[in-house]
């Protein structure tokens, strides 16, 4: 992946983050956490992980 293709990757990622920080504002304050919330965040903490490595092996 070219330096270009890396820039569009990140542009991607930041969109992505932007729409998940918009949909968490809309979340009551006081809402108990379910079972389904603590899925989502362990599958998008892996996820995060995930894409972390490989922008660091494109990088290095």
């Amino acid at each position: 992946m070219n330096g270009q293709g890396i820039d569009q990757a990140i542009a991607r990622i930041e969109a992505a983050l932007a729409r998940i920080n918009s949909a968490a504002e809309l979340l009551p304050a006081n809402s108990d956490t379910s079972a389904g919330d603590s899925s989502m965040r362990q599958e998008l903490a892996s996820t995060l992980k995930q894409l972390d490595a490989l922008i660091e092996s494109l990088e290095g």
